[in-house]
């Protein structure tokens, strides 16, 4: 039986975030609808907690890291427009993730910041995590970032212990996993262009659409640079966390309204 009562691959651009839109609404008015879908389908399936997967967070280099904070707090800006959002961390969720970790040798960590506890015990909140959860349910939270120093396989393992964790809590819990695509899809980007871009997006694409999310860590190294993706490594741990057998994916959208990929998908 799937731990999670509803899981989701969803992507951070800040010009989704309704209140940051600005003046062109309709440059990601398709994925901003596929957003507003996937956000009420994890309302629908009444999580107590949820758990987002972000390229973004906190880093520790080797490990995964699992905000322990008592709060998070952050705030993304797009043509001048503010958004801010606070959010409750699910810590005892945190923490049966850490002690689960180390149960299975898997290397992650638990972070903090100020006090062990109290209004100064506060993390950032990074916008990989700001904008999907724009969307979703206002509930307790665990941010997880994961570690490009680790391999693919290793990420895959901590999706399955992931699993195992929450499936020994006694509480409802929904997986986001955070996920833009190639970065290289326009000369006038930060990355530049790359022909690369538009050929890895279209074979995510059709491994999402096919549910063989594993196949993702069958990509080269030179190919995941000349595309830039920061998707991968969250989608191998959802992949890791939901069996192949019980993963009902519904893909939502894909689109490329400006230099990189977005790509909204359900898992039920």
């Amino acid at each position: 039986m799937n731990s999670f009562v509803f899981a989701c691959i969803a992507p951070h651009g800040g010009e989704l975030i309704p209140e940051l839109q600005g003046s062109d609404p309709a440059r990601m008015a398709l994925t901003r609808e596929s957003m507003i879908k996937l956000g009420k389908n994890m309302k629908d399936a009444n999580p107590d907690y949820l758990i987002v997967l972000t390229p973004h967070g906190t880093r520790i280099n080797g490990r995964f890291s699992i905000a322990d904070s008592e709060r998070m707090e952050g705030s993304w800006e797009e043509d001048n427009r503010i958004f801010r959002m606070k959010k409750q961390v699910a810590r005892d969720l945190a923490r049966a993730i850490n002690e689960e970790a180390k149960k299975n040798n898997v290397p992650a960590s638990t972070i903090n910041f100020g006090t062990s506890e109290g209004p100064i015990s506060c993390l950032p909140l990074d916008w990989g995590a700001i904008v999907p959860l724009r969307f979703m349910p206002d509930v307790p939270i665990v941010v997880i970032t994961p570690s490009r120093d680790l391999s693919f396989q290793q990420h895959i393992d901590f999706g399955r212990m992931l699993q195992k964790a929450v499936a020994k809590m006694d509480k409802r819990v929904g997986l986001i996993a955070s996920c833009d695509w190639a970065h290289a899809h326009d000369e006038s980007g930060p990355y530049g262009y790359h022909p690369a871009a538009k050929q890895f997006d279209e074979q995510v694409v059709e491994l999402i659409k096919s549910n063989q999310l594993e196949k993702m860590a069958e990509f080269e190294a030179d190919y995941i640079d000349a595309a830039k993706p920061d998707g991968i490594w969250q989608t191998l741990i959802l992949a890791g966390a939901i069996p192949i057998e019980e993963r009902n994916v519904e893909f939502l959208s894909y689109e490329v309204p400006t230099y990189f990929g977005l790509i909204c998908a359900g898992y039920f």
